[in-house]
């Protein structure tokens, strides 16, 4: 099993900053490769927002380049990554959610909401 426990989110008005956390646990069958953060609008589909491959590149979605960071701490199978979020705008209002892979599971976090307004 998989455990991914996320915090962080809030309201901030617009240009404000917040830091998303996600605790990421699993026990022995198999190590935990990509992590990444998606994001879901009410009626909108769940989008990537920023992630790390296992390779360590890391992607960024071009709508938060220059203004989110992601960053992980930790090896195989206890992880933290964090998602530094600056400047933010009213539309990246959404529930933000935590993914990690392993094998070819994925799997998600329970989602923490982050509110912008003006």
């Amino acid at each position: 099993q998989v455990q991914l426990l996320e915090s962080g989110g809030g309201s901030v008005p617009a240009g404000g900053s917040l830091r998303l956390s996600c605790e990421i646990s699993a026990n022995i069958g198999g190590v935990i490769t990509a992590v990444g953060w998606y994001r879901q609008a009410p009626g909108k589909q769940r989008d990537l927002v920023a992630g790390i491959a296992t390779d360590g590149n890391v992607k960024y979605s071009d709508s938060v380049k220059g203004r989110f960071t992601i960053s992980r701490d930790g090896l195989y199978n206890t992880q933290t990554v964090w998602l530094q979020m600056n400047n933010l705008k009213i539309d990246d209002t959404a529930t933000y959610y935590c993914k990690a892979e392993r094998g070819f599971t994925n799997y998600w976090g329970q989602g923490t909401q982050v509110t912008v307004h003006s």
